[in-house]
């Protein structure tokens, strides 16, 4: 077996009994990113020394008889929205193509603090805007099982990381689906934790009410072993909450799951539709009790989301100016096309900076939330969303005094085509419309993978209560021992 194709606890296993070294397992995944990223582009950045560093550490205390934590020597991929200091932070876009980071996320902080490594920072739709990583300003992430296909997105460089076994594990971000959408492509699990369980400071800011940091991994357990440590309350994040303490235990015959018939309707490909309907029989044939359940207002969720996240988007990417930080048009040392640039007053390089630095979908979606929010318009669109949304949030509290857990697909089909999709933004939209109801409400979910179609892998999505990560985890476990 590679090294890189190890797993968080059976690499953490391997080094506690010296059987292999940090910088032995470190090495194994650089190695597999020079020989395998060339045709997947999951990278942006990678920090090759940094990596080997932190590894000779790792084995001087592992050689000293110290105790490690889990994570420690273990090799990550961070997503390129979120901060490491000293190291480029371009979210994909061009407006921030030379940006360093002046500080760690809390995220990275804690990660640090267990020893743990990182190789580099992953591609993503610009911004986290997208969802098949074809919107980065720098390059195409493609599929590991099929490099015709996109890995989907935005946190696709990520996905494609540790599915591509160029790395033991990686943090992404997840407000429409981001983490759970390109892990179901991919293969791998991703978790995308309640609103507030995991600290956002640190990470560029798409829609605030809505960005979530999460792990993509290999397993199940895996993804809780990195949850566990990156979770809790942040006094750099007001919105960050500390985590109940939940003494979960259950047996599987005593599982309520319910399944919402608006997510089993027209539109979902009908083999996706059997691979999810028979990972949820698995269950049944244990002895949990099935129940068609319904969240009428999923209908609207997409509508909301596209009004909401926008909104937000157009406020938090008002901060790139041209002024403070990254690209400017007043800065003519790093404008090398042969465009006439006319900046002759600020209102200029405003508009000429931002309109030459963010990217086309960037730039729809700031027009879009701009458009909401402007006088005559914010109590039609914005305010009218947000109330819609309290109803979405109403649908799943509803559900959740049936049943215990509610299990749907993540897509309605599979990997697609690179610039299948890319010309219609509504069609490329339709690939969250399972997932971001589980944003709009504020909940935990994961995707797991639970079959394929042609060598395409499908994710089953399992969605919990606010803060029920432990019963999610548990029965992700249980699903991949079926």
């Amino acid at each position: 077996m590679e090294l890189s194709a190890l797993t968080i606890k059976e690499a953490h296993q391997k080094l506690i009994k010296k059987e292999i070294s940090s910088v032995e397992l470190t090495q194994a995944c650089l190695d597999r990113i020079e020989k395998k990223d060339k045709d997947i582009n999951a990278f942006l950045t990678i920090t090759s020394e940094l990596a080997i560093s932190q590894a000779k550490e790792i084995d001087r205390k592992i050689q000293k008889g110290e105790e490690i934590s889990i994570l420690a020597g273990i090799p990550s991929a961070i997503k390129d929205n979120i901060l490491i200091e000293g190291l480029k932070c371009t979210a994909a876009s061009r407006i921030l193509e030379n940006y360093l980071a002046p500080y760690d996320a809390t995220v990275i902080k804690k990660l640090k603090t267990e020893g743990c490594l990182i190789l580099g920072k992953t591609n993503l739709d610009e911004f986290a805007m997208g969802s098949s990583t074809e919107n980065s300003a720098f390059k195409i992430t493609k599929n590991p099982n099929d490099l015709e296909k996109v890995p989907g997105g935005s946190s696709g460089g990520s996905a494609a990381a540790v599915a591509g076994n160029l790395c033991i594990f990686a943090l992404g971000s997840d407000t429409g689906g981001s983490i759970r959408q390109p892990a179901s492509f991919c293969g791998v699990v991703g978790l995308k934790p309640t609103y507030g369980a995991v600290s956002r400071y640190g990470l560029m800011a798409m829609a605030s009410s809505l960005d979530q940091i999460g792990p993509i991994t290999k397993t199940v357990e895996d993804a809780k072993i990195v949850f566990d440590v990156i979770k809790g309350k942040d006094p750099l994040d007001s919105t960050s909450v500390e985590p109940k303490i939940s003494n979960f235990k259950f047996q599987i015959s005593n599982l309520k799951i319910g399944l919402p018939k608006e997510y089993f309707a027209e539109g979902i490909d009908s083999e996706v539709e059997k691979i999810v309907k028979e990972a949820i029989k698995k269950f049944e044939k244990e002895g949990a009790k099935i129940e068609e359940i319904s969240l009428p207002h999923t209908e609207y969720a997409l509508a909301i989301y596209y009004i909401i996240m926008p909104s937000e988007v157009s406020a938090n990417l008002a901060r790139y100016d041209g002024i403070k930080f990254g690209y400017s048009v007043a800065k003519p040392q790093i404008n090398t096309d042969k465009r006439q640039i006319n900046a002759d007053t600020l209102l200029d390089v405003y508009l000429e900076s931002r309109e030459r630095g963010f990217g086309e979908e960037a730039r729809r979606r700031i027009m879009l939330g701009t458009y909401a929010l402007s006088a005559g318009y914010y109590e039609a669109y914005y305010l009218r969303a947000q109330k819609v949304r309290t109803l979405i949030k109403n649908d799943f509290e509803k559900a959740f005094e049936k049943v215990d857990l509610i299990m749907t697909p993540v897509s309605p089909f599979p990997a697609f085509k690179i610039g299948e999709k890319i010309e219609d933004p509504l069609s490329m939209y339709l690939s969250d419309i399972y997932t971001v109801s589980v944003n709009l409400a504020g909940l935990p979910a994961i995707s797991i993978p639970c079959g394929a179609i042609r060598n395409l892998p499908v994710g089953l999505q399992i969605i919990g209560p606010p803060f029920s990560e432990e019963k999610i985890l548990e029965v992700g476990k249980i699903f991949e021992k079926l």
